[in-house]
């Protein structure tokens, strides 16, 4: 009976250059200056979701700076109550080193969309809530009124 050792597997050896990236690593140059108009008291208690290129960010209300890539941008916005509302989206171009401004305010009420661009915006919807409060406010009066002549 013979009390050998089976061999050892031992790898091939190779060169280290062989496995070495040869991409460098690429570092935001661009930086978006998204400002959420609005604030937890006039607009929602629960900020925006924001999409960038499909990726979400985290943001809050206010200016948000956020480092991104060169080249084209999609952004994605919606805000959430009850459900999702104030649906918006915007594609720029950044440039290295360029501060793109986007600024997006959500609507007054659950059915518009969003309001999106490079310049302040104005939220939608006014008219409609206004008109809503002014319907309420007139059948509350007519009720008042045929109770006190009834």
């Amino acid at each position: 009976m013979s009390h050998e050792q089976p061999p050892q597997f031992q790898a091939p050896e190779y060169q280290q250059a062989q496995f070495q990236p040869s991409y460098q690593q690429q570092v935001p140059s661009g930086m978006l200056q998204l400002t959420i108009q609005g604030s937890a008291l006039t607009s929602n208690m629960i900020p925006p979701t924001v999409y960038l290129n499909r990726y979400p960010v985290p943001v809050k209300y206010g200016r948000n700076d956020i480092p991104v890539f060169a080249g084209p941008l999609h952004i994605d916005i919606h805000s959430q109550w009850i459900r999702t509302y104030g649906q918006a989206s915007l594609d720029c171009t950044v440039q290295p080193n360029q501060a793109v401004p986007v600024f997006y305010a959500s609507p007054y009420h659950q059915f518009m969309s969003g309001s999106i661009g490079h310049t302040k915006v104005k939220r939608k919807g006014l008219g409609v809530l206004l008109g809503v409060v002014g319907a309420i406010l007139a059948v509350v009066v007519l009720v008042n009124v045929l109770a006190a002549l009834g």
